[in-house]
């Protein structure tokens, strides 16, 4: 299976590369390139890059590079064509294939498409239809008003078999394949969703993945089986408070996050992001002036959510329930808390409240309880403790016995040992009793907890990435001149393409570079037509600006230029008079020929001669490597 190459360009051309990878990681743009931290490996400081012209990134920490395609391929675990494929849907371009991948690609859109219009349809019966009333009235009593629900695009599903499928026109194999409706016993195709208010869930990037719906209140004096009958649908029993989508084609739970696509802006901004339960605690959290909430879709907080979080902020402050917060804590938390170097903390709401009912309430205290999120382990430590008295020996001794269980799961022993000191101050016993408690119970976590369990391990290199190393496990050493000078080639053509030749790069990773970039007609196909370590290097220089010269009057290239022509010239001289030594070239005319070239390096330093110099030293390192030198410069006999 294969994509005709025209339409692989177009799919490029046409994808705004910074909003793709600004959906794993933020960026913040500084002159004409975009910043920010790599998603492929942990770091503190940005050094990831991206140029928005010409579709490239380059990690200086990780040596990662590519472009929209080989980021599709690495982020979303895709192949080549899948990666086209998933580009050209966000894209519109229809792709020519004529086998099984274009029904993958047509699937795909199809179920996009579907969930698209299933949002607008029930977002319109919200706003306008009769039988929405009492969601309409149950959203107000919440404090939704008709901002909030056209924000979030809130809707309803009527409490009937197939009122959707019949409205949109679904086949049954998109209505299950997009998890919008499924063919029931009698085969007929019935919605999913019924008699429940919906919360849409987009993708980073905006679009409809999936829906989440939760029922109404039973009424004073109605059960909930009699307010939710009628003639079409006969009673239903033991409905779940919500319901969720299940997983497709476009929609992974453990991947997603409710809210990112509205939340990601203010969580770059503060770089905070504030971790809910549920879709009325973000939007609670939203009306509350904190909109940088998002919410895990019916699944725990888990890896591939850190591994997405962690690109956006390094504060993720959990706001559930007390009860929930506290069971949350596991030894894998703390691991990857420690992996993405994240700073997790917990907000300390009150007792039994959740962010919506506080958000309702009293929303200044909600955006005080955030701000004044204490670390995850200090919030488990406080709880623990304050669930004893401490008024009896007894007590004290328990309360320190299970504050040291919570502890022990920490896997930094001086994190462990200041709780450890607190826990004694409040239990008012010995901090070294404590400590030998807390090494035996260590040992034995250590006998019996595998060092590691293989499992969860974070992508450090991505199946596109540039090799650091010259195969001796040293960096390559750097012609800084003919780097600058391939800088300009690639930014400034217009400057340098008349004056640079390919026996000024020393390097020769460089001259093979520079040979990429004089054969191609852009940079784009340069890199597709080089080796992968000549293409690495170009994506590297694509996310660099070149120098600004000090004065403003003097052309960036020629100080470049000269520098070059000064080191090659240097370099052939010497070798040159080596040949000399060697009785391969006639000595008097080598010591002539030396003299005027280094007059012409000489000249370089005078900005009056500059370039001439340059340009005369160009065109004699060309005619060194010319297919022979003048035979009159060779020695044909003995010196006498």
């Amino acid at each position: 299976m294969s994509i005709p190459d025209d339409e692989v360009a177009q799919v490029r051309a046409a994808t705004d590369v910074v909003a793709l990878v600004s959906e794993q990681t933020a960026l913040r743009q500084q002159g004409r390139r975009w910043f920010g931290l790599c998603p492929f490996h942990s770091e503190k400081t940005p050094s990831f890059s991206v140029n928005a012209e010409e579709g490239f990134y380059y990690c200086f920490g990780c040596q990662a590079s590519g472009d929209a395609i080989s980021f599709v391929r690495a982020t979303e675990h895709m192949d080549f064509v899948d990666s086209v494929r998933f580009l050209a849907d966000r894209a519109g371009i229809v792709l020519h294939e004529t086998d099984e991948g274009a029904a993958d690609r047509r699937r795909r859109s199809d179920l996009l498409d579907a969930m698209a219009r299933a949002v607008a349809w029930y977002h319109e019966r919200l706003l306008s239809s009769p039988d929405a009333g009492r969601a309409r009235d149950y959203l107000r009593s919440r404090g939704y008003d008709g901002e909030i629900v056209r924000r979030f695009q809130l809707g309803w599903a009527p409490d009937e078999w197939d009122a959707l499928v019949r409205s949109l026109g679904l086949t049954g194999q998109v209505a299950s394949d997009s998890g919008l409706g499924f063919v029931n016993s009698a085969g007929r195709i019935q919605d999913f969703l019924r008699a429940r208010v919906l919360f849409p869930i987009f993708d980073p990037s905006g679009r409809a993945v999936a829906i989440g719906g939760r029922v109404l209140p039973e009424r004073a004096g109605v059960g909930r089986t009699a307010s939710y009958s009628n003639r079409r649908t006969g009673p239903r029993h033991s409905e779940p408070k919500y319901k969720n989508s299940q997983e497709t084609p476009i929609y992974s739970k453990r991947r997603t996050l409710y809210a990112l696509n509205w939340a990601k802006h203010d969580i770059v901004a503060t770089g905070e992001v504030v971790v809910c339960e549920g879709y009325t605690d973000v939007i609670g959290c939203f009306t509350a002036g904190i909109p940088r909430a998002v919410a895990t879709c019916g699944t725990a907080l888990g890896e591939d959510h850190f591994r997405l979080l962690r690109n956006f902020g390094r504060r993720i402050v959990l706001a559930y329930d007390a009860d929930q917060a506290g069971q949350s804590a596991t030894a894998r938390v703390y691991e990857w808390e420690r992996r993405h170097d994240v700073d997790l903390r917990v907000a300390a709401l009150p007792g039994g409240a959740d962010p919506a009912d506080v958000a309702r309430s009293d929303p200044e205290a909600l955006r005080q309880a955030v701000g004044a999120a204490v670390p995850f382990l200090q919030f488990r430590v406080t709880r623990v403790l304050s669930g004893y008295d401490l008024a009896t020996p007894e007590s004290r001794a328990k309360a320190a016995e299970v504050a040291l269980a919570t502890i022990s799961e920490h896997p930094d022993p001086l994190v462990r040992d200041q709780y450890l000191m607190r826990v004694a101050d409040v239990t008012r016993l010995d901090p070294e009793l404590l400590r030998a408690q807390s090494a035996s119970r260590q040992g034995a976590l250590r006998q019996a907890v595998p060092a590691s369990t293989g499992r969860g391990r974070v992508l450090s290199h991505p199946p596109v990435a540039v090799p650091a190393a010259n195969g001796q496990g040293r960096r390559r050493p750097v012609n800084r001149p003919g780097l600058e000078a391939l800088r300009l080639a690639v930014h400034r053509p217009e400057l340098v393409a008349h004056r640079l030749e390919d026996v000024l790069f020393l390097d020769d990773l460089q001259r093979r570079a520079f040979a990429a970039l004089a054969d191609a007609d852009s940079v784009r196909a340069a890199v597709d037509g080089a080796d992968d370590e000549v293409a690495a290097l170009l994506r590297r220089l694509t996310v660099e600006e070149p120098p600004e010269p000090d004065d403003r009057h003097v052309d960036p290239a020629d100080p470049v230029v000269a520098q070059l022509a000064r080191e090659a010239a240097r370099r052939a001289l010497a070798g040159l008079q080596a040949a000399a030594r060697t009785g391969e070239i006639d000595f008097p005319h080598v010591a002539a020929e030396t003299a005027t070239v280094r007059h012409w390096i000489a000249d370089l330093d005078e900005p009056a001669h500059s370039r001439e110099a340059s340009d005369r030293l160009v065109a004699w390192l060309g005619a060194q490597e010319g297919p022979a030198r003048d035979t009159s410069r060779t020695r044909t006999t003995e010196p006498g």
